[in-house]
């Protein structure tokens, strides 16, 4: 499998592809940033990201895109243009037929580091360890978005992952008022 993982951003925007096999990340194909700071107009800025995603995913045929989800910031205006970039990339994904998945960046954070607080000096660290590769950019954009595909790779084949959000939801279906209800016919609110 090959996954494209995508940090969206409209100043810099990061992808990394790589393939899987068996279950494990098995080799860095690219990784890189595209520089959008030149760029002035907004809708200039989509445009670029569209036509650069589109050629990676000719260049490589990924079979997935895992994307960051945006978070919550003090500045609307940043979060409407994040918001904007990542649709962008989501639409991109959609026209070539690929499975788009969103994860936090707290999500990430737990699956590479297994501390969902962990820096990103420290996310860098742990990637280098899984993937041993040679990457020396002062911007740490393409960096997460290669944890944005690893983390898909772990959790798209990491059954005991899957297994757990299930039983999560099994449970959470045992305890709804719906059960306590049948579970309790003749308790009433007064």
């Amino acid at each position: 499998m090959i996954i494209l993982g995508i940090d969206p951003g409209t100043v810099r925007m990061g992808y990394a592809v790589i393939q899987t096999q068996n279950n494990q990340v098995q080799h860095l194909l690219s990784i890189g940033y595209w520089d959008l700071s030149s760029i002035v107009s907004h809708p200039e800025k989509l445009k670029v990201i569209y036509n650069e995603l589109k050629t990676i995913i000719c260049q490589f045929q990924p079979n997935a895109l895992a994307i960051e989800s945006p978070f919550y910031g003090k500045n609307v205006q940043s979060m409407l243009k994040l918001g904007r970039a990542q649709g962008v990339a989501m639409s991109v994904a959609f026209d070539n037929s690929l499975s788009v998945t969103e994860y936090s960046p707290k999500k990430i954070k737990l699956s590479i580091t297994g501390n969902g607080n962990a820096s990103k000096e420290q996310v860098f660290a742990m990637l280098k360890n899984i993937l041993s590769f040679d990457y020396h950019d002062k911007h740490l954009d393409a960096t997460d978005a290669l944890a944005v595909a690893v983390c898909h790779c772990f959790q798209f084949n990491n059954t005991a992952i899957n297994t757990s959000d299930k039983e999560k939801k099994i449970s959470r279906k045992k305890h709804s008022w719906k059960s306590f209800i049948e579970k309790f016919p003749d308790r009433k609110i007064k």
